[in-house]
């Protein structure tokens, strides 16, 4: 069989566009190295945040909107839990730059943010303990994706509209013509008219093939879920999603929900991946386990305790932004990486653009942001 889109790399963004390329009549062949959903990637763990008024930048506002529209429409559909409007709470010090951002971007798109004091905060949650000195917005029409369940809902619609899924197999050589790709794999080969590479952490792996090293970094994360004393002032419907930013250092968690208890990550620092293949188990490095505990003592409660920690992968840019943009030299090759830990909440929006770009349609949201001429001169 020839098919229309090969995807390698059927995670958050590969499995999107599975779906999508689908539901428009192409036929897909997926490839993935694990069996997703996994715990290898950047979309297990349970859940991510959806924040609309954006602090990265005002131009992910449209995209992030169109996504949230995208994954309701998913959920309305097969009825599967996608999304909880927990609200979202940004929260840090007067004057920093990433909460100035999420006003402004609210101000320019007109979405609801609630400007609050500490002690407006933890007088509406008391599962916080935050200085006076502090400022949050809240979004509430923002809130949890379920992340693992939403690929193996897309997983279910691809494979249902015929897709193909080559799972635990690892690509060994790609042979390019002008109107097909061959992707040989250990023990089959798959072709196709057009290449969707996906791949999180492995896609430098899968570029070298093609003598191409984008700039893209593979990182080790962590994140814990915590148990506090009073649970109740922390479970979903209760308390928010949140992030907090300053100077050192970008935090990010959720309420406990089912039971599973308070989710806290640190959103930057982590430590370089020398082989993706490998990452050291939670709790190596000592900050595994000091630093968001730290933090939990600090801003929520002095009794909560880690109950788990699980490691996760970043793939990040030198500017953090995606990249989302046809392989130098080929027409017929695409790639989507870098997503930088902020990635998944688009996913949605960036499966529906990719089908687009791939049948060679105008995409609904702008992605001239994030194509690789950008770094030409770095």
């Amino acid at each position: 069989m020839i098919y229309d889109v090969i995807i390698i790399g059927a995670g958050s963004m590969g499995m999107s566009a599975g779906y999508y390329l689908t539901e428009s009549g192409q036929k897909v062949a997926l490839v993935d190295s694990y069996d997703p959903p996994h715990d290898e990637g950047s979309h297990h763990g349970g859940t991510r945040l959806i924040r609309h008024a954006y602090g990265e930048g005002g131009n992910y506002v449209p995209l992030a909107l169109h996504s949230q529209k995208l994954w309701e429409e998913l959920e309305e559909k097969t009825e599967e839990r996608i999304f909880s409007k927990t609200g979202v709470l940004n929260f840090g010090l007067k004057g920093n730059v990433f909460l100035d951002t999420v006003q402004k971007s609210a101000e320019e798109y007109n979405l609801p943010l609630e400007v609050m004091t500490a002690k407006d905060i933890n007088t509406r949650w008391p599962g916080f303990q935050l200085q006076d000195e502090m400022i949050g917005y809240f979004e509430k029409n923002s809130g949890v994706l379920f992340s693992e369940n939403a690929v193996r809902t897309y997983r279910a619609l691809a494979e249902q509209n015929g897709a193909d899924l080559y799972t635990n197999s690892r690509v060994q050589a790609i042979e390019t013509e002008a109107d097909q790709v061959t992707v040989k794999l250990t023990d089959d080969e798959v072709k196709g008219k057009k290449l969707l590479i996906s791949a999180g952490k492995g896609t430098n792996q899968v570029t070298r093939l093609l003598d191409i090293t984008l700039p893209i970094t593979p990182v080790r994360k962590t994140f814990s879920w915590f148990k506090a004393g009073e649970e109740t002032n922390y479970e979903e419907g209760v308390f928010p999603g949140w992030g907090h930013i300053d100077e050192d250092s970008t935090y990010y968690g959720f309420p406990s929900i089912d039971g599973t208890g308070l989710k806290i990550g640190r959103h930057d620092g982590g430590n370089p991946i020398d082989n993706p293949g490998e990452l050291e188990p939670f709790g190596t490095f000592p900050e595994d386990e000091q630093e968001t505990l730290s933090f939990a003592h600090k801003y929520f409660s002095e009794d909560i305790e880690r109950k788990e920690g699980r490691v996760c992968t970043y793939t990040n840019t030198p500017d953090e932004d995606f990249i989302i943009d046809y392989l130098p030299g080929y027409e017929n090759i695409i790639v989507a990486c870098g997503f930088s830990g902020h990635g998944f909440k688009f996913s949605s929006g960036i499966g529906e653009s990719l089908t687009k770009m791939l049948m060679d349609k105008k995409t609904v949201v702008s992605l001239e942001s994030f194509r690789l001429n950008r770094f030409d001169n770095q």
